[in-house]
Formats: C-alpha cells, structure tokens, sequence
C-alpha cells in the first residue's frame, strides 16, 4: 500500500525538544541526507526511464520491462526507513513504518516479480506511476526538511498530489493482485499442502485474497490521516516540522 505518513521529515527536527539525546546527532543527520539524496535520485532513475520508454515505443505498455531492475533494487532500498526507526535516528513508529515499506515490497517481489504474466498488466504501469511521483516528492520533502530549507513548492506538493496519486496507487495494486490470482491458482505459487512433515498448510491464494481484503480498512485511515496532515500543514501557520 502506499506509504502514507512516515517521519523521516522529523528527523530535521529530533535534535530539539523536550526528549533531546546525546549521540552523534550531526553524523545521523548527513546519512539521513545522503540516503534521502539518493532515494530521490533514484526515483528520478525511474521517472526518466518511464519516459525515454515511451518516447521510444509511442506506448504506454510494457513500460515496467525498461524500469524493472532499479524499481526493485530503491524500493527495497526502502527497508532502511524500517532500520532507522528500530535505531532511533527517525522518531517514528516502527510497526507503521514496517507495514507500509514491507507491502510495497512485498508487491514488488512477491507479486509482479514472481508472477511474470501480470507484468505487462496497465495496472502495474499505474502504481509503478503513482509510487515514482510520491516517491521523488517525499524523499525531496525529507531532504530539504532535514537542512532545515524546505521550499514551499515541494511542502505543497507532499500535502497535495496525495490526493490523487494514493488512490491512483491503491487502484493500480489492487488491480495487479487480482490479475495474479488465477496465476497462482493454477500453478500453487508459495503454496503449502498437507500431508507434509511440518504438518502445515499455506494457501498463497487464499492470502493475497485477504491481502486485498485488509486495505478496506486500512486506506481509509492513511488517506484521511494525510487530509487532516494536509489542514495542519496548508491550512493553518503552524510550524510544520510537528507534523509527519
């Protein structure tokens, strides 16, 4: 699913405060930075990989096959934001933040990689779109946040194209998992059947269904817990670095 709100933003921030800590606050910092940098350069990677390709096909399908090797290895790269919360250099929840990372993935790896017939699915061009543009925005939001120089052009853009780009990416996933079902009922994918000596039984099928099944209560409470970030940071003078 994506990433709603996570507090890396903080992370400018986590050396003032009634909770200040004693350690290398500067060093944490400028790793921060440079992991924001190359996050956003990244997703910049993709971007114009996503364009050259149409440019040189004239269509939008099949885009993902010119993309596939540096959209896996920056969205894994994203398991480091589950790190920097566990060590404390992101005040931020790890459960939330692990949730939000390990769908996206576990949807990159255990879904489109694994299953190579919903590749050439639109639905995977739509949250691979979706994902990039989010993805430039919020790790640009990071990095400017934590040299305390965010440009309001870029706050603005975090707290607004949201709107549209997370369900545009909840639609594009959603869609993605369904067209892998049949797939993975036919061929058993991941799948565990008794009689075994472990004595258990995994339904891969079963659990992708219910994968789609957990974002009818769980989008609603990242969406609209973005709508009223969004009020906080846009609508009123408050100092947005209180806010993820």
């Amino acid at each position: 699913m994506s990433a709603a709100a996570q507090g890396t933003s903080k992370a400018a921030h986590s050396d003032v405060g009634p909770r200040k800590k004693k350690g290398p606050g500067a060093l944490a910092t400028a790793y921060l930075v440079i992991y924001n940098v190359v996050m956003t350069a990244g997703w910049l990677v993709i971007a114009v990989g996503l364009v050259r390709a149409y440019l040189a096909r004239g269509s939008y399908h099949g885009l993902y096959y010119s993309i596939e090797k540096p959209l896996k290895f920056f969205q894994t790269g994203a398991l480091l934001e589950i790190l920097h919360c566990a060590v404390g250099i992101v005040p931020s929840s790890v459960v939330l933040t692990g949730f939000q990372v390990m769908s996206r993935v576990f949807l990159t790896w255990a879904v489109t990689h694994s299953i190579r017939e919903v590749q050439s699915e639109d639905s995977v061009l739509l949250f691979v779109t979706a994902w990039t543009v989010t993805e430039i925005i919020r790790y640009s939001f990071y990095t400017f946040s934590l040299l305390n120089h965010l440009p309001y052009l870029i706050k603005w853009a975090r707290y607004t194209f949201f709107i549209v780009l997370y369900p545009m990416g909840v639609s594009g996933e959603l869609l993605t998992i369904y067209a892998a079902l049949p797939y993975v009922q036919k061929t058993g994918l991941y799948s565990v059947t008794l009689p075994n000596k472990y004595n258990f039984s995994f339904d891969y099928y079963s659990f992708l269904i219910l994968v789609m099944i957990s974002y009818i209560p769980l989008f609603p409470q990242l969406y609209f817990h973005m709508i009223r970030q969004r009020k906080k940071v846009l609508g009123h003078t408050e100092d947005y670095s209180k806010v993820e």
